[in-house]
């Protein structure tokens, strides 16, 4: 018996259950009954009956191993080039893994076998019995690999957009580590918050785009300047690029980085610090009044500045500025109220510690704090506190890029993508891979760590488009499907075990209509649903 689909000119297919006879020589066919109104799901557990399926099967399922999280994730991986990157040898799938589980779980080595043990890793990356110093193994893997790797993946980029980048991002971070006897940690200049706690200094290079094209790691008191020359060998050496744009953030692409830019023939684009844009405001080269909510340009010697004001952000400075004083104002009060109540109170310990909390809030410009007769008082320089917010909202990019090749609105355009990278920061060490605390001590595996952090970044970014291009943003619609969201319903497809006599068959769920849904945005195919030993 079997089940046929029978087309209809002007309705819906007919649906029926028949089965084959032999008369005589000849084979015909009888219909046993018509399926068309059963339900779809009816109709596909009868079909998969008289396919034998279910021979055997009997009592409940037993719950499995968690099937959707890797395979959703590997083959997104396959589809980005990444499994390709990485290869199938042993340490390649192992590399895999701990790329997959950075994505859903993040954590230690040790978590991610832990994490391993519950998804079915076997089956899908062809890996087993994971232990933890496998894991470590792969990281030395990953760091001797991570050039090859890189190479790879640039390769896949260049074929997916058609030609090599011509412009790319690059800025640092930096991430902290529990303990102090990692090789690359020293203290320096923490953007973490974290008093007290060395660090390392990581470079990320991404394309114009924001997809990461490599990642280097530097000890932690490496100054941001000093990192651009190893990125340029990187896009030299590695990559093969022989003319692009670098874009970094203000006080990142200083004058030796110019220097080394313009000697490969590279053009760069950066902002200027406020002191920088004084500077030649000093010189002449740029005027005051050049500031306006409107783009301006300013060309000499081959430099191009492009200034503007940013209103709305030059009012929030000049408020933040207000609110300041009226704080050291109650603070002064304050403490002259307590001076006068207390006649131990020393007046001169009050005087230096306001002193500190002015110096900390960049107002010691224009504010100078007096003491007479126990008495603290406050001294405002008009001129140094209109010259103190002479720039507020303003800001100059720098570029030696000819106005012939990348109009003034096109560099401001930009630069401002190197919030892409920003974003990818944090996504690379708080919103998901959570890159930080680092617990490793060797300094090959702390590179390969933060390698692993990329290749988890590239497949994340990625997970990230698709979903939303399908179900928007949270900005959009506070209820959409977001990746945690997404994760945790594919977390839901488990393998479905039934016991046979002295075997154990694994079988899939049908998937729910969320499941479906993300399946779809994600472009891929689930599996048949076809039973095979466990």
């Amino acid at each position: 018996m079997y089940i046929a689909t029978v087309p209809n000119r002007n309705s819906p297919p007919a649906i029926l259950l028949r089965e084959s006879y032999r008369e005589g020589s000849k084979v015909r066919t009888r219909t046993l009954a018509n399926l068309t109104h059963w339900r779809p799901e009816r109709i596909e557990a009868l079909r998969g009956a008289l396919k034998g399926d279910y021979d055997g099967l009997v009592g409940d399922p037993m719950s499995g191993a968690i099937f959707g999280v890797v395979f959703a994730l590997k083959q997104l991986a396959d589809q980005i080039g990444l499994t390709r990157a990485l290869g199938q040898t042993v340490w390649g799938r192992l590399t895999m893994l701990l790329v997959l589980a950075r994505v859903a779980h993040q954590g230690s080595r040790l978590s991610a076998v832990r994490w391993s043990q519950q998804h079915a890793v076997a089956e899908i990356l062809g890996v087993e019995g994971v232990d933890e110093d496998a894991l470590y193994d792969a990281l030395d893997w990953a760091a001797a690999q991570q050039t090859a790797v890189e190479q790879r993946l640039y390769q896949e980029h260049v074929q997916r957009c058609g030609a090599p980048p011509a412009l790319v991002l690059y800025d640092v971070t930096s991430s902290y580590f529990e303990g102090e006897q990692n090789e690359l940690a020293a203290f320096g200049y923490n953007r973490d918050g974290k008093r007290g706690k060395p660090q390392i200094v990581i470079g990320l290079l991404t394309a114009e785009d924001g997809d990461p094209l490599a990642v280097r790691v530097f000890e932690g008191n490496t100054a941001d300047p000093s990192t651009v020359a190893e990125q340029i060998e990187t896009l030299k050496h590695q990559f093969g690029v022989t003319e692009v744009v670098m874009v970094g953030d203000r006080g990142m692409i200083k004058a030796k980085g110019k220097a080394a830019l313009t000697a490969e023939g590279w053009r760069y684009l950066t902002a200027l610090t406020d002191a920088q844009v004084r500077t030649l405001l000093k010189q002449g080269v740029l005027q005051p009044d050049l500031f306006d909510t409107d783009l301006q340009e300013v060309e000499q010697d081959g430099k191009r500045w492009i200034l503007r004001r940013n209103e709305a952000l030059r009012a929030r400075e000049q408020q933040r500025r207000a609110d300041k004083l009226a704080v050291l104002q109650s603070k002064i009060e304050a403490r002259n109220a307590f001076v006068a109540r207390s006649a131990r109170a020393d007046p001169a310990k009050g005087l230096a510690q306001l002193q500190r909390w002015v110096k900390q809030h960049r107002l010691q410009t224009f504010v100078t704090l007096t003491l007479e007769d126990r008495t603290l008082g406050l001294v405002l320089d008009d001129a140094a506190r209109q010259d103190s917010a002479l720039l507020d909202g303003c800001y100059v990019l720098e570029t030696d890029v000819p106005g012939s090749v990348m109009a003034a609105p096109t560099v401001d355009a930009r630069y401002r993508d190197l919030q892409q990278v920003e974003r990818n920061f944090r996504c690379l060490k708080t919103a998901g891979l959570e890159v930080r605390p680092i617990f490793l001590r060797n300094a090959e595996r702390t590179r390969a760590h933060v390698f692993i952090a990329m290749l988890a970044l590239k497949l994340t970014r990625e997970l990230q488009q698709r979903l939303r291009a399908v179900f928007g943003t949270t900005a959009a619609d506070p209820q959409t499907v977001t990746l945690d969201d997404a994760l945790t319903a594919l977390g839901r497809i488990t393998y479905l075990y039934y016991d046979l006599k002295d075997t154990r068959i694994a079988r899939l769920p049908r998937l729910d209509e969320l499941q479906t849904q993300i399946f779809k945005a994600l472009g891929l195919t689930f599996p048949r649903t076809t039973a095979h030993a466990a």
